[in-house]
């Protein structure tokens, strides 16, 4: 061969040698594409070889938190969502017909039982007074003469001077103007009465609504019965107050069960809060619960009564209602997020002595020191997962780390 064939042959091996190292270099860059778009994961578990093959590797398993549920000494409770409503509201309305001529009150004002709240105009009543006394006063004298008349038609009887009709015939009067004297002094308190009734008065301490007539409008009475009343304004009591609340059928039948065991203040002690506050600082007593269930709703209406000395809860006003009704006894107790909704039941996560996560079902109770109560279906030796959840499926192997479920003390 000569050296010309030689060099060509050398030319074609050197080009044959490049181009395998071009394609092994393009092996590679496509690897490190996918392992870039998988978030280096594909990396993390695979490994090439000297051929340039990529070979799969185990991944290992992922790192969760697990304790073991929290055991306290609670006591049992049911929870509601209640309503305040006034124990005393009426509505302001005249007695007596006229015109309004004061409102001595702002409108939304805390009044007190006995203080002036409207006046109507008194002085035709007045009139009628001044009439009734004077028709008592003609009374007075004509039951003066018809005694002094019977007297001396007695006195002429008993002197055979005078005959027995004529003493009938002064009795009679007699009586006829005691009768008219009677009705005389009727008149005169009804007058007064209806004077007394001019002014309206709070009929016990409460907060007012606004005023619906303004002075100088004429209003109808309800004595008058001739026209429909003219209402004036609404009051309410404040202290102490209502609370209202329903309870459904499951629970009213807890209620009865765990009723017959609390002794004392226990069996009818309310804890409440009100609007957006999270601690239970009130008190009240459940003092009502209905004696028949709703058809319509499944619920029974009970009704506490809560001391308001400070004013500051409202008829109308919503809150929340806790019922204790059972002493204290051990309860198992897990973070709120460690519980998972399942259709209409709920589920907590736990991790087996082989590292295998399993299920249970659990049936839970309210919260207690910002964790769940846990009624049913765990027990206190179950390693329950409180961090890491997303990546703990049924049935999968996991890594665990101990952690520690704390007990907030601020009550709740």
């Amino acid at each position: 061969m000569d050296t010309k064939t030689r060099l060509d042959e050398d030319a074609i091996t050197r080009r044959g040698q490049r181009t395998k190292a071009k394609g092994r270099a393009r092996t590679l860059a496509v690897v490190a594409a996918i392992a870039v778009a998988g978030g280096g994961a594909w990396l993390r578990h695979t490994h090439v070889g000297n051929d340039g093959v990529a070979n799969a590797r185990p991944a290992p398993p992922r790192e969760v938190t697990v304790s073991r549920p929290l055991v306290r000494e609670l006591d049992t409770r049911l929870g509601f969502l209640g309503q305040y409503s006034a124990v005393d509201q009426v509505e302001l309305r005249a007695q007596v017909g006229g015109t309004l001529t004061g409102i001595h009150f702002r409108d939304g004002d805390i009044v007190h039982k006995g203080d002036l709240l409207f006046t109507i105009d008194p002085v035709p009543y007045e009139i009628r007074l001044e009439q009734a006394k004077a028709r008592q006063q003609t009374a007075s004298a004509r039951l003066l003469l018809a005694k002094q008349e019977l007297a001396r038609a007695q006195e002429l009887e008993r002197n055979d001077a005078g005959t027995t009709q004529n003493v009938q015939q002064r009795a009679s009067e007699l009586h006829a103007a005691q009768a008219a004297l009677d009705d005389a002094d009727a008149q005169i308190r009804d007058a007064r009465f209806d004077l007394d009734h001019c002014r309206i008065a709070a009929p016990f301490t409460g907060r007012i609504g606004r005023h619906l007539v303004s002075a100088g409008n004429l209003v109808a009475g309800s004595r008058a019965a001739t026209s429909p009343t003219t209402l004036l304004a609404t009051l309410v009591s404040l202290d102490p107050i209502y609370l209202d609340f329903d309870m459904s059928e499951a629970d009213y039948e807890s209620f009865q069960r765990y009723r017959g065991d609390a002794k004392g203040p226990l069996a009818n002690r309310v804890e409440l809060a009100s609007g957006d506050a999270t601690d239970y600082t009130r008190q009240g007593t459940l003092d009502f619960v209905d004696n028949v269930l709703d058809r319509s709703s499944g619920t029974i209406h009970a009704r506490a009564t809560v001391p308001n000395a400070d004013l500051r809860l409202t008829p109308g006003e919503f809150s929340r209602v806790r019922l204790a009704v059972a002493h204290p006894a051990p309860m198992l107790l897990v973070p709120d997020a460690a519980v998972l909704p399942d259709q209409s039941e709920h589920i907590v996560m736990t991790v087996a002595a082989d590292g295998t996560v399993a299920p249970k079902h659990v049936e839970t109770g309210d919260m207690r020191g910002g964790l769940r109560v846990i009624r049913s279906g765990l027990s206190r030796d179950d390693r329950v997962i409180v961090d890491g959840l997303p990546y703990a499926a049924p049935g999968m192997k996991v890594a665990t780390r101990d952690g520690a479920i704390r007990y907030d003390a601020q009550p709740n």
